[in-house]
């Protein structure tokens, strides 16, 4: 393998309950990141109540939970934590840059993969915790990607800011600088509630001038 995968397992999404508008029914974007160093990183891992889901999603990918080697959660909300508990032959787990084994804790960021191309950074904002993988010599032609959490809901956040705003803030200042940051380091973003999407200078002028 020449490049580095990135496979979104799935999309996320985040909408008003049919039947309640005071509730929300929201999962995060699920990706699986395959490098060429031959080692698994997934990050982000749904609800807890989508451990059979996943696997068949790994299934669909030729692996099983024990093939993944590094787990990594954008930040510690449920629906990004959800199914950590599939992978405990996984080297370590990071939920934002805390790196955890068993009782273990460190702080971690930098490089994920042996060639340095897959690497973990801090991107406060929706939380002050939050992190983003950000994943250099893509399939997508060499191209680099960023797995931002909820730095980004979905590609319709940067025409209409109040959609990351209103989905929670911790410091909007410093989600605003992050997203324009992940914007000019990345060609593609893997969002935390919808689909992957390739940038181009007017978005990336938009979020330079919020």
């Amino acid at each position: 393998m020449l490049q580095n995968h990135v496979i979104v397992l799935q999309s996320g999404y985040a909408k008003e309950d049919a039947y309640d508008p005071k509730a929300m029914r929201a999962n995060c974007s699920c990706t699986l990141i395959r490098c060429r160093d031959s080692s698994n990183i997934i990050v982000d891992t749904m609800t807890a109540w989508d451990g059979e889901h996943l696997k068949s999603l790994l299934a669909g990918q030729g692996l099983q939970p024990d093939d993944i080697d590094v787990v990594v959660c954008t930040h510690g909300h449920s629906d990004h934590i959800g199914c950590n508990y599939l992978f405990q032959q996984a080297r370590f787990h990071i939920v934002g840059s805390t790196a955890s084994k068993h009782d273990l804790y460190t702080e971690h960021t930098g490089a994920l993969d042996t060639h340095g191309e897959v690497l973990l950074e801090k991107t406060p904002g929706h939380t002050l915790s939050c992190a983003s993988v950000i994943v250099h010599n893509s399939q997508f032609d060499g191209t680099t990607v960023g797995i931002c959490g909820d730095l980004f809901e979905r590609f319709e956040d940067i025409e209409d800011a109040q959609i990351w705003k209103a989905a929670g803030s911790e410091d909007e200042k410093q989600q605003a600088e992050q997203r324009y940051r992940m914007a000019e380091l990345c060609e593609y973003i893997v969002p935390g509630h919808g689909t992957i999407f390739q940038l181009n200078d007017e978005m990336r002028k938009k979020l330079k001038n919020i």
